[in-house]
């Protein structure tokens, strides 16, 4: 006969696990704090369910339920998360040897601009994601015409933001920043986001409780559905230990009786 501690340990884990809705598929891994932060946020103000767990390596990674896999990936994707990871001036050129041809560095050059103003650009609020193409013509000094610099930015921005405001913003920054490129050299194509990505109070409010992800609005009805459960289980634990104290009572008499 298993003791009432027993039972009651063994109630509990049944309720837990019927309660326990795991987070238990890998959305992304290898991010930083910041990303595996805002990737939650947004998931969890979509409704979606999401934790962020530690790594061996020491960085985060973000996970769902299985279930929820597909739609979490829309969820992102329309937010422009994760966010894009840009090269730096530093990166670009450290792994140069100790020559290196005038074609390398150029190339070299062109591709740590683009990434500069790239970034640059995706910082400005409203921006979802930004590329920048810059183009450098290779100019003879001898050449008595001279081909201007230019540059295209593709950027995807936010339903809720007004994009006009921002283009003329946006060409005077990619313009300041590429030596004899002019603010009429700089064309901007603008392409919005499926979804917009600002807070929205109409969105429902996760909570964790005992597990399981709940709206905000259903956590009385959970916390009582839980009392009347924990109720039920100690109810049962009391009958079983009843019974059990009933026969060790019947044994003890029997044994008394086989003693006379």
């Amino acid at each position: 006969m298993p003791s009432p501690n027993r039972v009651l340990r063994l109630l509990l884990i049944g309720l837990l696990a019927s309660l326990l809705q795991a987070c238990n598929t890998d959305l992304y891994t290898n991010l930083s704090e910041r990303d595996a932060n805002a990737m939650v946020a947004v998931l969890l103000r979509g409704g979606i369910p999401a934790e962020r767990k530690a790594q061996d390596n020491g960085q985060l990674k973000v996970v769902v339920d299985e279930s929820r896999f597909a739609e979490a990936m829309t969820l992102l994707d329309n937010a422009g998360l994760p966010q894009q990871s840009f090269s730096n001036m530093g990166e670009v050129f450290k792994g140069n040897g100790l020559v290196s041809s005038p074609v390398q560095e150029r190339a070299q050059m062109i591709y740590a601009l683009s990434e500069e103003l790239s970034h640059s650009v995706s910082q400005i609020d409203g921006i979802v994601a930004a590329r920048v193409h810059v183009v450098l013509p290779d100019n003879d000094l001898l050449k008595r015409v001279i081909s201007p610099s230019s540059a295209s930015v593709l950027v995807r921005y936010d339903p809720g933001t007004d994009i006009n405001t921002l283009i003329p913003k946006i060409k005077t920054l990619v313009a300041n920043g590429i030596s004899g490129l002019s603010y009429d050299g700089v064309s901007v194509t603008a392409i919005k986001a499926a979804v917009a990505i600002s807070n929205n109070p109409a969105q429902p409010r996760l909570a964790r409780f005992m597990g399981l992800w709940l709206l905000e609005d259903n956590l009385p009805q959970a916390r009582l559905m839980l009392g009347a459960l924990l109720l039920i289980a100690f109810g049962a634990v009391g009958v079983l230990a009843r019974q059990q104290w009933v026969r060790r009572q019947s044994q003890a008499l029997y044994v008394l009786k086989e003693g006379e």
